[in-house]
């Protein structure tokens, strides 16, 4: 399953000293770059005129820092940040107790926004707009609609699915924020900066070679970065050196392009029993014993933004690259994979 995958963008129960990780202010916060100017720009003015922050929309794969990027805004702004997600919010009732408990300036963060029912999305437009709930009193012909003030405050959204956002709600976010994933050198640099915090010493390539394996995410560094830490504190050493980081990675089963047994085991099913596809993704799933909802929400986009699969009418099927990265022969006829990988999804 995903979560229990040492490389899983997910959140793991032994993730908990994450939260000592996390950078506290934006010089700290290491890449996204152009998300980090714009935010320090709409900062300062927010700041100078004495105004809320604009709404936040932060949108990406897991993994990429969304959260720690909405408390390094509360800190820069000096603002309280009060935290909940969208499944934790059943009623409207729920919602509406959260808003009129805010103060001036506050950030209201809701993690997994895609996930807030229709019900109470309805009572957030005309909070994010108007500053101000609209509540009905009574049933019937009593019925009457209330409008009670609220204090104005700054709402953080964070999602992996910006697309399953409903267009209303989505509208309302005055700054939409991409987080990209990152580049190896940018992870080396939070690596480092993570082993210091960790009261651990590491090689400079070390930090590399588990930069490498992380799939372009802080969250897997860190947890990577931790296992690493563990063999090298085993063995009596003061610094984790390559040798030890390469060794460590090669018993989790993590290889150089941070692939672990379940992105080969698809790999090897589609290469081995489909002859390299095309296959569908039920079949795919019978095949590797995994759940369909599994192989495509999680083991695929990293295969598919790596190139070693592409999805075509037909089905799944592996290109070149995948041949090569395990080792195996390409068959007569599909050299072509390449430059075939790229369809419309089934």
């Amino acid at each position: 399953m995903e979560e229990e995958r040492i490389i899983s963008s997910l959140t793991l129960e032994d993730d908990e000293s994450e939260v000592t990780l996390r950078p506290k202010c934006m010089a700290d916060y290491v890449g996204q770059d152009k998300i980090k100017k714009n935010l320090e720009v709409f900062i300062s003015a927010a700041k100078a005129r004495g105004e809320a922050l604009d709404h936040v929309l932060l949108y990406g794969p897991p993994g990429l820092g969304k959260t720690t990027l909405a408390h390094v805004i509360a800190n820069e702004l000096s603002a309280q940040i009060r935290v909940t997600s969208g499944p934790a919010i059943e009623r409207p009732a729920d919602l509406a107790a959260i808003l009129t408990n805010l103060e001036k300036g506050d950030i209201l963060f809701i993690d997994e926004i895609h996930r807030l029912n229709r019900s109470i999305e309805e009572v957030l437009y005309p909070a994010m707009e108007d500053y101000s709930l609209d509540i009905v009193s009574g049933k019937g012909p009593m019925a009457r609609s209330i409008r009670i003030p609220l204090k104005k405050f700054t709402l953080i959204g964070a999602t992996t699915r910006a697309g399953m956002l409903s267009s209303p709600l989505r509208d309302r976010f005055g700054m939409l924020m991409r987080l990209e994933m990152y580049t190896p050198k940018e992870l080396a640099k939070i690596i480092r900066r993570s082993a210091s915090i960790l009261g651990a010493s590491i090689e400079p390539v070390a930090a590399e070679e588990i930069a490498r394996r992380s799939r372009g995410t802080p969250r897997v560094a860190n947890r990577l970065l931790r296992r690493v830490r563990d063999f090298a504190q085993v063995e009596g050493l003061e610094t984790i050196p390559v040798d030890v980081t390469r060794k460590a990675l090669e018993h989790l089963d993590v290889d150089e392009l941070g692939l672990d047994i379940v992105d080969r085991t698809v790999l090897e099913a589609i290469i081995d029993k489909f002859g390299g596809g095309p296959v569908g993704l039920d079949t795919l799933a019978a095949a590797t014993g995994e759940e369909a909802t599994t192989i495509e929400d999680v083991v695929e986009p990293f295969l598919i933004q790596l190139g070693f699969v592409g999805r075509t009418p037909r089905g799944r099927i592996c290109t070149e690259n995948a041949y090569r990265h395990l080792g195996r022969r390409i068959p007569a006829g599909k050299g072509g994979l390449v430059q075939a990988s790229i369809f419309d999804e089934e």
